[in-house]
């Protein structure tokens, strides 16, 4: 599990000649450092000082330590669902019902495969949206981690959509790729958006 790996374990998994871990698992890396990033500027923006806002930065830490978990776990969903193509692409094919049901069990595990990054565009744009809400009242000192964050939650969003869209062009189920598209379609246009609005308004505070 990636989830429990080193650093330099996940590297050198990611950098070997192995299918897995490939962009999915960068995809939701972004995220969960994002997220993490997130909840270190809200540990920071806590004491008397920031007493006033401590109900909101505390449901803040709460949810960004959430999204680090949730992020973890599609990064080992996304491994494990495309080793389930892998492995469906191996089936043998020796007959014409072989040949059909490796067909129907390819077309399943791409459909399976495509859901971990959809969501994962979901996850990046509500790392974007706790960054925003933070950045009001975040303390200055780590400012610029609040930009860190949107640009890596940003990252997540756009990397998942091509692993999205790699895998919707090799499903022939018309239905099954509107489904698809139905669920992501406009969420990483406004991710990014989002992102790039609140990097330059960190930017704006930092150079005044």
């Amino acid at each position: 599990m990636i989830s429990s790996e080193t650093i330099n374990g996940y590297l050198a998994s990611l950098a070997s000649r192995e299918p897995t871990p490939g962009g999915g698992a960068v995809a939701a890396i972004h995220a969960a450092q994002g997220a993490a990033l997130v909840a270190m500027v809200g540990r920071y923006t806590t004491g008397p000082k920031y007493d006033q806002h401590a109900e909101l930065v505390h449901r803040i830490i709460s949810t960004a330590d959430g999204l680090v978990a949730e992020a973890l776990g599609l990064a080992d969903a996304d491994q494990h669902a495309f080793q389930g193509v892998i492995d469906s692409y191996k089936l043998p094919t020796g007959t014409e019902g072989l040949k059909a049901a490796r067909t129907e069990s390819i077309q399943g595990a791409l459909i399976l495969a495509a859901q971990t990054p959809a969501q994962l565009i979901k996850l990046a744009g509500a790392v974007v949206d706790l960054a925003t809400e933070l950045f009001e009242v975040a303390n200055a000192n780590v400012i610029s981690d609040i930009a860190a964050a949107a640009d890596a939650a940003r990252a997540a969003a756009t990397t998942a959509r091509v692993n999205i869209d790699i895998n919707v062009v090799a499903i022939k189920d018309a239905a099954a790729r509107s489904r698809l598209a139905g669920q992501t379609d406009g969420i990483e246009e406004k991710v990014i958006l989002a992102a790039d609005s609140l990097v330059g308004r960190v930017r704006g505070r930092i150079l005044g």
